[in-house]
């Protein structure tokens, strides 16, 4: 199931950034009370019930701001065509405004699902003011505060109504990965080379990519689909409206994506950023193969190999299960290596256990090393069973998830990988009290 986008709309100064942190529940965006402050979109991921969503805060449209308004319109535009649903945040304190109605034209072009979300209405004023908006011809309106958290579960409830329809896709059985990494660490080559033929745009120029591209090819008679995507930069180097665009499609294409070949630059070492774009796909709960790329340009490789390995485990320590492939996209060396990994990894996150072998490493397990006891108590584990795959999910039921401490899931979790080939693909042990409902 894909990810929806949720856009923020409407002019300056409405609280935007305000209702943007409340949904993310993270102080993420700049908040001040000069207009026009927040000029770049920012992306969050906003968790609501069963559903998770990514939200885009876009930059306030004034058409009497000549310094930044072309280029925060063009901004928002982008955002709102990639957007499934679009919030329009009106300031109901101050009414409506000119600016609303070139907001509101925007938006009645582009067909897109909108909730005009009435915020401020926490003050007196918004009382007199808030029925002049429904002049803007929309069908949906909810009175909120994103500063007071008033109406916030009611906006949510209206974001997610038709979110079952968005994310139906039919399956397909093929396995697709998607080749991630920040700009110029040969994303592009790497996808060349597993192609054997120049499909993709090569350019040293850090960010040609703009979108994620998809290729189906076919490798042993099966067909796979390669999502080539854009360059990750950080969010505070972006600065081209195509490349803050084409971090949302890197999202977007993570989400698609069954496993996540995350392409690091042997010449240039591991960054702090290499491990912000593993992040991306160990919360979109993927599977993923570490990819050291231009590995011809290395020499002692035997000696080097062994060192590399060892500081990618180091610093991905979130991410151990990941197998490692040395590979030159150039010249092709050992690319032979990198699809029997990806083929790999992509079963093992599809992986079921016999709910009869999962019960007897469990058991096995805790009967081996009990956990310890919390004022006079000890957790209990009654009963396992896997209740999803992609990534391979399993509920334990005990007598109180309160006892459940941090360092006894991961000894749980290592034992499962112990006993069952999960490399590659995160696991997640879900512990529920007795008789509680899994959903």
């Amino acid at each position: 199931m894909k990810k929806p986008v949720v856009a923020l709309v409407g002019r300056p100064n409405v609280g935007k950034s305000t209702v943007f942190n409340r949904l993310v529940g993270k102080k993420i965006s700049i908040i001040e009370d000069t207009p026009g402050i927040t000029r770049d979109r920012i992306y969050g991921t906003v968790n609501y019930g069963d559903y998770s969503f990514h939200l885009i805060d876009t930059g306030g449209i004034d058409i009497g701001d000549e310094h930044f308004n072309d280029e925060i319109k063009v901004q928002a535009e982008i955002a709102i065509e990639e957007a499934d649903v679009v919030v329009f945040i009106v300031d109901g304190k101050e009414g409506l405004t000119t600016n609303d109605y070139v907001v509101k034209d925007i938006l009645m072009k582009s067909n897109k699902k909108t909730i005009v979300a009435i915020n401020k209405c926490d003050s007196k004023e918004a009382e007199d003011n808030k029925y002049d908006f429904y002049a803007l011809g929309f069908d949906n309106f909810i009175e909120i505060s994103g500063e007071q958290n008033f109406g916030i579960y009611d906006l949510l409830d209206a974001i997610t109504e038709d979110f079952d329809k968005i994310g139906e896709e039919e399956e397909d059985p093929r396995i697709k990965f998607s080749v991630i990494g920040r700009p110029n660490v040969g994303k592009s080559s790497l996808v060349n080379a597993i192609l054997n033929e120049e499909r993709v745009i090569v350019s040293d120029v850090a960010g040609t990519t703009r979108d994620a591209i998809d290729t189906v090819f076919k490798y042993h008679d099966e067909e796979y689909v390669v999502i080539d995507t854009a360059g990750m930069r950080k969010k505070g180097k972006v600065w081209e409206n195509v490349e803050k665009y084409s971090l949302l499609r890197s999202l977007k294409a993570i989400d698609r994506s069954d496993v996540c070949c995350i392409v690091i630059d042997a010449n240039e070492g591991i960054i702090e950023h290499d491990k912000h774009i593993a992040g991306y796909a160990l919360e979109a709960g993927k599977a993923v193969v570490i990819v050291v790329n231009k590995w011809d340009l290395i020499d002692e490789k035997d000696e080097q190999m062994k060192k590399f390995k060892e500081e990618i485990r180091n610093n991905f320590q979130f991410m151990t299960y990941a197998p490692i492939v040395f590979l030159s996209a150039k010249t092709h060396k050992r690319i032979h290596t990198l699809m029997p990994e990806i083929i790999k990894v992509a079963e093992n996150a599809r992986r079921e256990v016999k709910t009869s072998l999962l019960n007897d490493v469990i058991n096995d397990a805790y009967n081996l090393n009990l956990p310890p006891t919390y004022r006079g108590k000890r957790l209990k584990i009654y009963f396992a069973s896997q209740v999803a795959t992609c990534p391979p999910t399993f509920d334990l039921q005990v007598n109180s998830k309160g006892l459940v401490h941090f360092s006894y899931e991961r000894y749980l979790e290592n034992k499962l990988r112990e006993n069952f080939d999960f490399e590659g693909t995160p696991i997640v042990i879900q512990f529920k009290n007795k008789g509680e409902q899994s959903y």
